[in-house]
């Protein structure tokens, strides 16, 4: 199969890249640069120049191939809204030119859409914020209602030893605060995958999967903050400290609105659908092995 993948060459997207060249796919995979060009020609694929602000390359990945991965989202943390706008742009566009065919197309998402519950496939995405702009899910279930054959992935703390999804931000504050904190007792929890499991997975469900269907890239249900926030103390050491929840938008910034919510979620559903089976490092592990001093 001849598959469009975007942000080819980021964190995800480049890992997904491998897998699919491994399993015999053609992957024409979207980068801005000579070196994501170099990097993918390396890795068995075809760059195809562009980004998520040039619509009409999106256009043309898209019209060329015979499936979409979506994975990129620009992680600009001081202009979250305008890049979850950014986001929804590149999804519509991309739905546009595979409408009315019966390609597949892969949008990422995120878990956490239930609270003091795990969080299951059957969860309708979150209702979009102020806090919470970012759409992609939404924006993809509006593609199924015209006929686009979409399906959702949802991911959790997709790490390895050198990032973990919003734990690498939530590092940088700890060492700008010189504390490494959680909030209340820390029990809230956050899912994790790691980065190999979660590549495996988009493989599946572009061989495997259904229209319509939401897909939970989760490991591990549900790690509490306080571990993560300990495993961080020690490998940056700092103290390890527990905060108000009214302390919360001034001490992590953007990370307030999610540095306190219970996100745990289960990816039962998924396991039995795919045949998925994840077998990579858990966070806590990946988090010790880390070299902190070069993050």
């Amino acid at each position: 199969m001849r598959v469009f993948v975007t942000g080819a060459t980021g964190f995800i997207g480049s890992a997904v890249v491998k897998e699919l060249v491994g399993a015999g796919h053609h992957v024409l995979g979207m980068t801005r640069s000579d070196a994501g060009a170099k990097w993918l020609e390396a890795a068995g694929a075809e760059a195809h120049r562009g980004d998520l602000e040039d619509l009409e390359s999106l256009c043309s990945g898209a019209a060329a191939t015979d499936a979409v991965i979506h994975t990129a989202f620009r992680h600009d943390w001081s202009k979250f809204a305008e890049s979850c706008e950014l986001d929804k742009r590149a999804i519509e566009t991309i739905g546009s030119v595979l409408q009315g065919s019966s390609r597949p197309f892969i949008v990422s998402s995120g878990v956490g859409v239930a609270q003091g519950r795990a969080a299951t496939e059957d969860d309708p995405p979150l209702a979009s914020s102020p806090s919470l702009p970012r759409v992609s899910e939404a924006t993809a279930v509006a593609l199924m209602e015209r006929g686009v054959h979409a399906s959702v992935m949802r991911l959790p703390q997709v790490h390895d030893a050198v990032k973990q999804g919003l734990i690498t931000p939530l590092i940088a504050v700890t060492r700008a605060k010189g504390v490494s904190a959680y909030i209340g007792d820390g029990h809230n929890r956050w899912p994790a995958a790691h980065v190999s499991d979660v590549a495996r997975l988009y493989l599946f469900a572009l061989e495997k999967g259904t229209t319509g269907a939401r897909y939970h890239a989760v490991a591990e249900e549900g790690v509490p903050l306080k571990d993560i926030a300990t495993a961080i103390g020690r490998g940056l050491n700092v103290p390890v400290v527990s905060i108000a929840k009214e302390q919360a938008q001034e001490h992590f910034g953007f990370l307030g609105f999610f540095a306190g919510r219970d996100a745990h979620s289960s990816s039962v559903q998924t396991r039995a659908k795919l045949g998925w089976n994840p077998t990579g490092p858990s966070l806590l592990a990946d988090l010790g092995n880390m070299r902190y001093s070069e993050v």
